[in-house]
């Protein structure tokens, strides 16, 4: 599923993503198998109802984030720490965290990998059409990281063709 993610972000604006019918169509004809297109369609389904839902309260944008014992097991301490940091240097406020959060535990993964999560990233900024500071979107998009802070990283290519 996450490689239809990204084919998505390489291949569409999100004003000019089709509709799912033609979309899984699309999807189909470029080689991906039904159950991903299937599981990628209801995904970002719940991802483009985040957008009625995310809340522009002022209090949020000030509030600090406890994960619950269930997020921490499902998003790891890399993950939750590199949520901080693109917060900490404004790449994403509060209720677009709280949009990549619940798109995170959207997935049928156990526990989310860091790259996969950059990836999330990347799907709810793209929806969103939120800008973001090049040296982040260079961070979100590294191929080969050497930041012990978060833990390496795989070659986000190379993770989703897993």
């Amino acid at each position: 599923m996450i490689d239809i993610l990204v084919y998505l972000f390489e291949n569409y604006l999100p004003d000019a993503c089709p509709e799912p019918a033609v979309l899984a169509r699309k999807l189909s004809a470029a080689g991906f198998g039904n159950d991903d297109i299937s599981a990628a369609l209801s995904w970002l389904d719940g991802l483009a109802g985040e957008e009625s839902g995310l809340c522009r309260n002022p209090a949020l944008a000030s509030s600090t984030r406890i994960f619950s014992e269930d997020e921490q097991d499902r998003l790891p301490a890399v993950c939750r720490g590199f949520i901080t940091f693109l917060e900490q240097h404004e790449a994403v406020d509060a209720p677009l965290r709280e949009a990549i959060i619940e798109r995170a535990l959207a997935l049928p993964d156990a526990q989310v990998s860091l790259d996969r999560l950059k990836v999330i990233v990347l799907a709810v900024i793209w929806r969103y059409r939120h800008e973001v500071d090049a040296l982040i979107l260079e961070e979100l998009l590294a191929e080969d990281s050497d930041d012990e802070e978060f833990g390496g990283g795989e070659d986000v290519t190379r993770i989703l063709l897993n």
